[in-house]
């Protein structure tokens, strides 16, 4: 009798500037996307901001949180923090939002980790987008764009963990 194999379990740290928007939206929704197709086991998410402690033990922006359960994602029990060091041994894949956190990464992030560096929008590259735009200071449509886009890469990202090539 053969075991099945389990299938490997990503985890997969998402990264804005005070993790209350881009970050927190883009967790969720690759975690839920990956429950609705049965895809659950494969990843673990979580999300973290460079400039975390400003808003550290928050609740996303209400924001965020409306246009997410429009779609039924739950952001209610995330909390804000700042990416810390340990961060880079602990996930698999640090993913930022847009290349002003990336360029803050980079500045954290020991060297022998730096390959576990990259964008959101690398796992949808026919998009032509490389930054997630930050809606903090715009309307809601703003966060509903971001939750569009973190959809598409959700999805480019799930297909990537489940064909075992996380790295874009």
């Amino acid at each position: 009798m053969s075991k099945t194999a389990t299938p490997p379990r990503y985890r997969i740290l998402f990264v804005c500037m005070g993790n209350i928007c881009r970050s927190p939206l883009a967790a969720a929704v690759t975690r839920g996307l990956a429950q609705r197709e049965g895809l659950g086991a494969l990843v673990e998410t979580d999300s973290a901001g460079t400039h975390g402690h400003y808003h550290a033990g928050e609740a996303p922006d209400p924001r965020a949180r409306k246009v997410g359960a429009k779609r039924g994602y739950d952001l209610s029990k995330m909390r804000a923090r700042p990416v810390v060091v340990a961060d880079f041994e602990r996930f698999d894949r640090v993913l930022a939002m847009d290349q002003q956190n990336m360029a803050n990464l980079l500045r954290l992030c020991p060297e022998e980790s730096r390959a576990k560096l990259g964008m959101f929008l690398d796992y949808v590259p026919e998009f032509g987008l490389s930054e997630v735009p930050d809606p903090y200071y715009g309307a809601e449509s703003g966060f509903e764009r971001v939750l569009e886009l973190c959809e598409l890469a959700a999805r480019g990202l799930l297909a990537a963990c489940e064909h075992g090539q996380l790295a874009p």
